[in-house]
């Protein structure tokens, strides 16, 4: 990703939101959240590259600037809380997406933020359903969101999905949380015992 095109058409097909100039200056383009008006991307160019500003966790904002030399603390903004990507062609484009994901999920109340702190809550040793999560999250009809927020988790070490099953206790595909077999592993860690790709719900199930 190196073009201010890519970045803000990544930006709009986040949910809810839309494109802002307010300066009176065209060099700079924002995407707000539409539920608050926030601003999550900030889109100009300087010194011959295209610049994002995105907010950050303040825990996380050190880990960016040391994997990339071409993340910096944010251009005229709170340097704990924003950083500043440089598209210099140096970051890869799953993490720049994933920065500007965070940055939306930071400054709205989006369903992904809130399923992730769902699934947080589930205790070690235990699973929980797609619905369940759901309705901890606030509504229990999108349970489709939470499969497809748990395969794109941004901070696995802290967000626990392979503890999510389905309303039959079975386990995801193969393709999820590091490939065949991995989720399995994970859980019997923990001490849950999956048998053929399932877990028994009546033994394992949050009862929250």
């Amino acid at each position: 990703m190196k073009t201010r095109k890519e970045a803000l058409k990544y930006g709009l097909s986040l949910p809810d939101t839309y494109q802002d100039a307010p300066f009176r200056d065209p060099n700079w383009q924002l995407i707000r959240y539409r539920g608050n008006r926030k601003a999550f991307l900030w889109t100009y160019e300087r010194d011959g590259y295209i610049n994002l500003n995105v907010k950050v966790d303040p825990d996380k904002a050190f880990f960016w600037r040391k994997i990339h030399k071409s993340v910096i603390p944010g251009y005229h903004q709170n340097k704990e809380h924003w950083n500043t990507i440089i598209l210099d062609g140096s970051i890869p484009d799953e993490d720049i997406r994933l920065m500007i994901a965070e940055s939306y999920d930071l400054i709205s109340d989006s369903p992904a933020k809130r399923i992730y702190e769902a699934v947080k809550q589930i205790p070690y040793g235990h699973v929980a359903t797609y619905s369940q999560v759901a309705e901890i999250a606030g509504d229990k009809k999108m349970a489709r969101a939470v499969g497809n927020a748990l395969h794109r988790n941004p901070d696995p070490d802290n967000i626990p999905c392979y503890r999510v099953v389905n309303a039959k206790g079975e386990l995801a595909g193969e393709f999820a949380f590091g490939g065949p077999g991995a989720q399995a592993k994970l859980l019997e860690a923990e001490g849950i015992t999956a048998v053929d790709g399932r877990v028994d719900l009546s033994i394992y199930q949050w009862k929250n």
